[in-house]
């Protein structure tokens, strides 16, 4: 089984934003990896990003290792099943936000052949600090960019 470390990263121009430039960044145990960004965008959209790229790209089994909640709660809490059995709304009957990534990740996901893992996010595991450096650095290009 192939593991892959995923990370996103958003740069909020203003305490109050919502939004602002993102990269996301994810790399695998052998080296194999994927980044880019967005100028207007979220935290948890990048993260999502960098999954759904990364299962993209990687066939075979896959470990994701996130330390994002947002996606790795939605595994553990099987968000992903109510969306599906109300036609992709959530529990107070809004579209899911970022549908778009969902989709493929949980129709990967629902092959059998991924597993997702949380870890906390800056506490010196080596593939999340440097997923996170990635996605970092692509969020300030997109930055310094626009």
């Amino acid at each position: 089984m192939r593991v892959v470390h995923t990370d996103g990263s958003c740069l909020y121009p203003t305490p109050a934003a919502r939004t602002g430039p993102g990269g996301w960044a994810w790399i695998t145990d052998d080296g194999q990896q994927g980044s880019g960004g967005q100028p207007d965008t979220t935290n948890q959209r990048m993260e999502l990003h960098a999954v759904a790229d990364a299962l993209r790209r990687i066939d075979g089994p896959v470990e994701v290792v996130t330390d994002s909640a947002y996606v790795a709660n939605c595994w553990a809490q099987r968000w992903w099943e109510g969306w599906i059995a109300r036609g992709w709304k959530t529990s107070a009957k809004k579209p899911v936000a970022h549908r778009d990534l969902w989709e493929p990740v949980v129709d990967r996901f629902a092959l059998g052949d991924v597993t997702i893992r949380w870890v906390k996010g800056h506490t010196g595991d080596p593939g999340n600090e440097l997923a996170d450096r990635l996605a970092r650095s692509e969020a300030e290009r997109i930055r310094d960019t626009t």
